[in-house]
């Protein structure tokens, strides 16, 4: 019988709804989960203890992730700053439900992985739930269970450590609540499936894209991320530069940096205005026909705002002159 972790994993790397990414967080909390229960998990084995303890273990964990998941993700700091800089006027209740889905969804990858695989392993179950128990409802053979003294048995169940002559209950006790927490563990793995499937199909039927237009807007959102991120780069060595020159009178540049200095002259300073027009969270629109597939889109194709803000930035410019890497002054000695 395969293990747990690997029938789960096996479950989502086959789901086309999670990308590899997403794969890659389950992955690494599947690791840890194993981990932890092989050398961290220690069940108190006490009444009362076993509970509070059994339940930490399986919720605890899941809710840091969650929270870590939601501060880390960027889509959170662009709806953040979606607010700040816009707020937030176009979203609608569509817009803004399909917003938090992609960070809810994103923020549920690690959390959901780690309870799907401890409620499959099921020892933090069987901690929690032991003293918990029917004694009544417990058979072996012909023996029935000792009522004096059921809570504190029970709760030694999970270690091991019960009488000798109640050893058969003890099998039967990790049997029933392995059991349930498996059977927990599946229908949280089915319910999610269900839910993803039901939000993929929502955001099909509310989409204003087809599917060719739908990946073409996937394709130039990665682009234009990958090729701003780039051109940044090159922009701030360029502003460094000029201002590192400024203060020593010369600056270090080494033959890699000369040569994009080179072809990549700084052109000034953006204003606050531009760059807030360019951030948060944005999702497809048109208009006058024409498709937006981003605030940076749609800042170029503004040809009235684009012009206005062009302006500003020459104006700028003019009052605060920057000083080019090509005329170096000599500094006094």
């Amino acid at each position: 019988m395969a293990n747990p972790s690997v029938r789960f994993l096996s479950f989502l790397f086959k789901s086309n709804d999670w990308v590899s990414l997403h794969c890659l967080v389950a992955l690494v909390t599947a690791i840890g989960q194993e981990l932890f229960s092989l050398f961290a998990f220690h069940c108190p084995c006490t009444p009362a203890w076993n509970y509070q303890y059994g339940l930490m273990t399986i919720g605890g964990p899941a809710l840091v992730f969650f929270f870590i998941s939601i501060i880390l993700n960027n889509q959170t700091r662009n709806l953040v700053a979606e607010w700040r800089c816009h707020k937030i006027k176009k979203c609608s209740i569509i817009t803004t439900f399909l917003l938090l889905k992609s960070i809810l969804v994103r923020a549920l990858v690690a959390p959901v992985t780690w309870l799907v695989i401890s409620m499959l392993r099921g020892e933090a179950y069987v901690c929690a739930f032991s003293e918990f128990m029917d004694p009544s409802s417990l058979t072996a053979g012909d023996k029935s269970f000792p009522l004096s003294h059921a809570t504190w048995v029970l709760a030694r169940f999970p270690c091991r450590e019960g009488p000798a002559n109640l050893s058969d209950f003890q099998e039967e006790v990790n049997r029933r609540l392995k059991y349930e927490s498996q059977h927990l563990g599946w229908l949280l793995i089915f319910s999610m499936a269900i839910l993803l499937l039901l939000i993929k199909f929502l955001q099909s039927c509310g989409s204003k894209i087809g599917y060719r237009q739908e990946a073409y807007l996937t394709s130039y959102l990665v682009n234009e991320e990958r090729l701003f991120q780039r051109t940044a780069e090159v922009r701030s060595l360029a502003m460094a530069a000029n201002n590192v020159k400024r203060f020593f009178g010369f600056v270090a540049l080494s033959q890699r940096d000369k040569a994009l200095l080179a072809k990549f002259p700084e052109q000034g300073t953006h204003l606050k205005l531009q760059w807030d027009n360019i951030t948060g969270s944005y999702l497809f629109q048109k208009k006058l026909g024409l498709p937006l597939y981003s605030h940076l889109h749609e800042w170029a194709q503004g040809p009235r705002g684009k012009a206005r803000v062009i302006n500003m930035e020459m104006a700028d410019l003019l009052h605060h002159p920057e000083p080019q890497l090509t005329a170096s002054p000599t500094p006094n000695p």
